[in-house]
């Protein structure tokens, strides 16, 4: 993707300025900056406000952190939830772990991508920590348990 596509991609997603979103990253790094390790709270809380990671973000924190390039990015890439590009619909993180796994999240998941179409982003993530009650889903930071296809419908429809 060339430069120009990708501002006409962030101007046609509402997003903010480059200057606005940099001065919030650069925000982000002074809080987090002191602490020890402090590379994954930072990402974490820029994941959270802006929903990705940019290529500028990137450079931005590794020059603060005295780090690689390559080595932020190693990060980036390495954890599922970090986005280097925005997702324009709704996400319905749905657990594929072993115990939702037994309580029926594979069908679940596969009947959940028919019903959400190009309209929700089912995405697999590997335990939310609710074992006793799966399958189980997250969105917008809420966990939902004891899924089944009409109350996972219901969370599709209400997108």
């Amino acid at each position: 993707m060339t430069f120009a596509a990708i501002c006409v991609t962030a101007e046609a997603m509402n997003l903010p300025n480059d200057a606005a979103r940099q001065e919030d990253v650069r925000a982000i790094i002074s809080r987090h900056a002191h602490r020890e390790g402090a590379l994954l709270p930072i990402l974490h809380a820029i994941q959270a406000d802006h929903g990705w990671i940019d290529e500028t973000a990137i450079r931005t924190i590794a020059h603060a952190l005295n780090l690689s390039r390559a080595e932020v990015h190693g990060v980036v890439s390495f954890y599922h939830d970090f986005r280097t590009s925005p997702e324009p619909r709704p996400v319905i993180k749905l657990c594929r772990a072993e115990a939702c796994q037994a309580r029926g999240s594979e069908p679940l998941a596969e009947w959940a991508q028919l019903q959400a179409g190009d309209r929700v982003a089912i995405e697999p993530v590997y335990c939310l920590g609710l074992c006793s009650v799966g399958p189980n889903a997250m969105l917008d930071g809420d966990v939902h348990a004891r899924l089944d296809q009409a109350s996972l419908g219901a969370l599709i429809e209400a997108m």
